[in-house]
Parts: C-alpha cells; structure tokens; sequence
C-alpha cells in the first residue's frame, strides 16, 4: 500500500472518529462527555483529541492525514530486535513502549538509551501491534461479517426492545424476523418482562407461518430456559445463541429494532392508556410503514411481506396441539407413600401412584392451565394427575395395584435357603472332623 492511499485511510477513520463532536450546538456538558467516550474507545489521549480537532477546523480532510515520516532523528530497527518487541507487546498487549525498551535492555539486547520510545512506537504501529490495534483484536477477534439465509424459514431472529410506559408501567416489546425476508412473523408489546412472553411470540410466529429451521437468539435468561430447548427439539427446530457481547451478529434484529423507535417517537403524541390500544397501532404501523414498504436489503427494492410470500421454500406447518404440547412446563417432583404429589401447594393423585411411590416424576403442564397435570416416568406408561379431594372422613386406602400386590404361598424362601446352606455347613463340619481322626492315628 502506497503512502498516500494509507495516509487517506488513516485521515477518513480520524474523520469518522471525530463525527459525534463536530455536530453544531451541543451541550458543553454533553460534547465532554462524548469526548471522553471517544478517547477511551480510540486510546488516544485528550490532547491528540484536541489536536486533531484544531487540524481538521484548520485544513479539514488534509489535517488529518499523517505527516511523513522523515523527520530528524528517526532511525530504523534491527529486525531481530524489532521481533523481540513484538513478541513482548503479544506476551502482554497492555505493554507500554517504555516498558518493552526497559526489558530490552536489561536482557542485553538493545545498548541503553540506544532506540527512542517514539522510534519503536511508530514500528510497531506500522507492523500492527500498535496499543490500539491490540485492543482491537483483544475486544473483537475477528470483524462481523454480513450473512443472509437462502429462504425464508431457514433462520428466525428474536430480541426484546424496551418500550413506552402504560399507565406509569413500562412494557416490552418482542419481536421475530425472518433472517431472508426481514418479514416479521410476529411482534406484540407484553406488560411483564419475562420468558413467558417469548414463548407466546414464538408460538404465534409459529402458528402463523409454520416452523423455521433454525432460531437464533441472545443469551438473555429470557431465551434459555428449558421450555425453550424442549419446545425447538420436540418441533426439530435447531436452537441457536449468540456468543456473548457480540450484538452485531444478530444485525437484522438490531436494525429491526431501530425502526421501531420511528413508531415510538410517533406514539408518544398519543399516548394510549391501555396495552391493547398501543399493540393495535403498532400493528397498523407495523403493516403499512414496514410489511409492505420496499427494503433496501431485498432484491429489486421489494418488501419484506412480498419477499415472504413470493419466496419458493415450502412451509412447514404444525399441528396446533402439537405446538401446545411442545410448550408444556416441566417440574419434577417425589411420590409420596400415598402415590401423591404436592404441586402449586396443592396435593395431585397420580394414576397408579403407587407404583411410583419414593420416585422422582417429571410434572408436566399448561402454563395458562396447571391444574391439568401429566406425569412422566423413565420406562412408566404417561399418566395424569388430578387433584386430591379431601373429606371429612378419612378415605378408604386405594388397593394395591396387582404388581405390588401379596404373593400366595407355602413356603418361607428364606428358611428353605437356611435349612440348605445349614446342611452344607454340617457336611463341611463332619468332614473336617474325620480328617483329624485320620491324622491322629498317624501320629500313634
């Protein structure tokens, strides 16, 4: 690469660095606040911001280009020596130049007072192991790069977004996308931030337009849950998470999500009072200022909706209970000696309970209906559980069923296996006794 393509390079990334704080009319208050952020991201001090700050108001996109690098008193490197510094700045990314030539000449390499901290600084800079350019990699091994599905239902996305206040309670807002089409399957603003309100999206998006390939969602305790990893594999749907800290790889959602704040910026005007008003609108907006407004992402300008629907990849659709089933609640509980179990403060009468009795169950259950209780058993027949209805009399106790039921017999097993073993231990005595008498007459 040329000097003056990389001198322009480094000019546009400073230009884009300086953005935030060359809007007019800031708040003194704000513009520090946001030269504070940019010096921490960037690593560069307060002073080489206001240094660049003063050539770019000066000499404007020229003012930020790097000065050539032939000023007095700059000297080249010993390649071997070169080396050893970087692999000090890799051993230790947070390695400060000055301390990279103190260890240098304490192990000998390098003649004290020989190569200039600004010297260094500027090699290591141009090999790529600059402070700031380890940070980089520290922060962000590898750059994001941009992917998109084949066909709609290949890949489903979903995140949370915070949402307007109701009657001084703040909601929330779920959404999914199609990964392809940018279609949305379903977005609903919900008054509790919990899973339950992911499950009930999901399940709409589901019942609406079948079953994706694959989900793929962040790491929000609101995601991983065991109803969401039993409902994907019992819909063969593969369940996907995003490494942590890593926001750019669900960019759809994101950019989904900041669409949204068009619709809360209008919303504030009106202010509903109910959660069923504020969804209605949403709704109104999503279909008309989204659905069906042409995408810059999609091929030819089309929108999302037209990319969905005009899309050749066949959906698959689920069977309504099979959906229902696939999002039933799972606990486990223990068998009591009556075949019960105490569920919700309630005790529940398992079917054949008795046979279970000391074991662990897996109770499962309709979050909107948990009075209805199934019972799952490794190798048991499913069973349900009703409640246990309890009278003024004591009940009379349940039969036994016929496996735990009393054998009939004439036989103690345990004393027929006493006499044997008995008699075998007579055998060995007398046996033991006639060597002795064998032995004695030898010794007359």
């Amino acid at each position: 690469m040329s000097n003056q393509r990389k001198a322009e390079e480094t000019a546009a990334e400073r230009i884009k660095m300086l953005s935030p704080l060359l809007e007019e009319n800031q708040d003194r208050a704000a513009l520090a606040e946001k030269k504070r952020k940019v010096c921490e991201k960037y690593g560069i001090s307060d002073r080489t911001l206001r240094r660049y700050l003063l050539q770019y108001r000066k000499e404007g996109f020229a003012g930020l280009k790097p000065k050539q690098t032939g000023r007095p008193g700059l000297r080249s490197i010993p390649e071997e020596v070169l080396k050893e510094a970087i692999q000090l700045r890799r051993e230790v990314p947070g390695r400060s130049v000055n301390t990279i030539i103190q260890i240098l000449e304490w192990e000998k390499k390098i003649a004290p007072g020989s190569i200039k901290r600004s010297t260094l600084q500027e090699h290591l800079a141009t090999a790529g192991y600059s402070s700031s350019q380890m940070r980089i990699y520290r922060d962000s091994p590898v750059a994001a790069r941009r992917f998109q599905r084949s066909s709609r239902n290949s890949l489903w996305q979903s995140d949370i977004k915070f949402g307007p206040y109701i009657n001084g309670k703040q909601v929330y807002l779920v959404a999914f996308i199609d990964d392809c089409t940018r279609f949305v399957l379903h977005a609903e603003f919900y008054p509790v931030l919990d899973a339950t309100i992911v499950e009930d999206a999901y399940r709409q998006a589901l019942t609406k337009y079948g079953a994706p390939k694959n989900v793929y969602f962040d790491n929000g305790k609101q995601y991983r849950t065991k109803v969401m990893e039993r409902a994907c594999a019992k819909l063969d749907i593969r369940l996907l998470f995003a490494r942590p800290y890593s926001a750019e790889s669900k960019g759809k959602i994101e950019r989904f999500n900041r669409t949204i704040d068009g619709f809360l910026s209008e919303i504030k005007i009106e202010k509903p009072d109910t959660l069923k008003e504020l969804n209605r609108r949403f709704w109104v907006w999503l279909d008309e200022c989204y659905q069906h407004k042409p995408h810059s992402s999609l091929a030819d300008n089309v929108s999302p909706a037209v990319a969905f629907n005009m899309d050749k990849e066949p959906l698959r659709f689920l069977d309504t209970e099979k959906i229902a089933e696939a999002f039933l609640r799972i606990e486990e509980r223990k068998v009591d000696k009556s075949g019960c179990i105490s569920f919700n403060g309630k005790k529940y009468e398992i079917e054949n309970g008795l046979l279970l009795i000391g074991r662990k169950v897996n109770v499962i259950y309709e979050r909107t209906a948990p009075e209805f209780l199934w019972i799952e058993h490794e190798n048991f027949p499913k069973t349900t559980a009703k409640p246990l209805a309890i009278g003024e009399r004591a009940g009379q106790r349940p039969p036994l069923p016929p496996l735990l039921g009393k054998e009939n017999v004439t036989k103690s097993r345990l004393l027929e296996a006493a006499e044997k073993r008995n008699q075998n231990r007579e055998k060995r005595r007398k046996s033991v006794i006639s060597f002795r008498n064998i032995e004695g007459e030898d010794n007359v």
